[in-house]
C-alpha cells in the first residue's frame, strides 16, 4: 500500500510555498502524483462599501492575491520540471469549503495548512479545515504554519482510544507506519469495547500495525480529563521526539457549524509537527 495521488491545496499565505515544497518531497518519497488546488477568494465587497479605505483594501487584496498566484504556479511547474514529478496546477474562485472537498475525494492524501492567526492570507473560509476534515472522506496531513519538515515519519505516534475514527486513521497512515523506524502507540483514558485489564490497550491495533512491518511500541499513558487529552497528546509526542502525529478527527454538524472534538481543536491549534487526520 502506498499513496499514488496527493493533493495540496494552497492558498495566499505565506507559508503556502513551504507547504508545497513539503508536498513535493512527498510525492518523490511515494513516487505519487501531486495535484495543486490554489483556492482563492475575494472580500465580499457589501460588508466594505460604507468603510473608508475599502476600495483600496480590496485592491491590496487582490494584488497580493496575484503575485502570490503567479509566484506558487512558477514554484510548481520549476520543482515538478527538476523533480520529475508528474502533476497538475488548478487555480479555483470556487467557494472553498465546495470545491476542495470533492477535489480531496479523488487523492489518496490531501495536504492542507493550519491556520496562522497572525497571517489573514491563511483564512481560506469560514471552518475551512473542518469542513475538509470532515467532508473529503480522505485522510488529511495538516501541516504547520512554522517549520520545514525536512525529515517527516521517522518516529510516528498514533493516537489510540479503539473509536471508529482511530482505526481509519491507522488505516490511512499504513505508508507512514510501515516505513517508519519507530511507531508509538499512546493510549489516553479509557479504552471502549475492552474488558478492563483483559490486556495493555492498544496490543491489537499494534499487532495489526507490525504485520506491515512496523516496529510498535505501546506506550499506554494515564488517563486524563477529556478536555486535556489533545495538550496531553501533544506534549507526549514531543518529549517522544516524534515527527508525526497519527489521529482520529472527531466532529459533527450542529445547526449552522461543523464542530470538532474537544482534542482535534487542540491539536489542530497547538500543533508544532505534521499531523495526519481521518475521520
Amino acid at each position: 500500500m502506498s499513496y499514488k495521488s496527493l493533493l495540496v491545496h494552497l492558498d495566499t499565505s505565506q507559508a503556502a510555498e513551504r507547504r508545497l515544497e513539503f508536498a513535493f518531497r512527498l510525492a518523490q518519497r511515494f513516487d505519487a502524483h501531486l495535484n495543486a488546488l490554489l483556492t482563492l477568494t475575494r472580500p465580499e465587497t457589501g460588508s466594505f462599501y460604507v468603510m473608508a479605505g475599502a476600495a483600496e483594501f480590496i485592491a491590496e487584496h487582490e494584488r497580493i492575491a496575484r503575485e502570490r498566484r503567479e509566484s506558487l504556479e512558477r514554484a510548481f511547474k520549476a520543482t515538478a520540471a527538476r523533480t520529475g514529478v508528474t502533476g497538475d496546477w488548478r487555480v479555483s474562485t470556487e467557494y472553498p469549503n465546495d470545491v476542495a472537498p470533492d477535489a480531496a475525494r479523488f487523492a489518496d492524501l490531501v495536504i492542507a495548512g493550519q491556520f496562522d492567526p497572525n497571517d489573514p492570507e491563511s483564512f481560506v473560509a469560514n471552518q475551512f479545515l473542518e469542513h475538509l476534515l470532515l467532508e473529503a472522506g480522505r485522510p488529511v496531513l495538516v501541516v504547520p504554519y512554522v517549520g520545514t519538515f525536512a525529515s517527516i515519519g521517522t518516529h510516528v505516534v498514533l493516537a489510540w482510544d479503539q473509536s471508529r475514527e482511530a482505526a481509519r486513521a491507522a488505516a490511512d497512515a499504513i505508508p507512514f507506519l510501515a516505513a517508519a523506524k519507530k511507531t508509538t502507540i499512546i493510549t489516553l483514558g479509557e479504552q471502549g469495547g475492552e474488558p478492563l485489564g483483559s490486556r495493555l490497550p492498544g496490543t491489537d491495533i499494534g499487532a495489526v500495525i507490525a504485520r506491515h512491518g512496523a516496529t510498535v511500541d505501546i506506550d499506554e499513558r494515564p488517563s486524563v480529563p477529556a478536555a486535556a487529552v489533545g495538550d496531553a497528546l501533544l506534549s507526549r509526542a514531543a518529549d517522544l521526539g516524534a515527527d508525526l502525529i497519527v489521529m482520529g478527527c472527531y466532529g459533527h454538524a450542529r445547526w449552522r457549524e461543523l464542530v470538532l472534538g474537544g482534542a482535534s481543536r487542540t491539536v489542530l491549534k497547538s500543533m508544532t509537527m505534521p499531523v495526519l487526520m481521518s475521520h
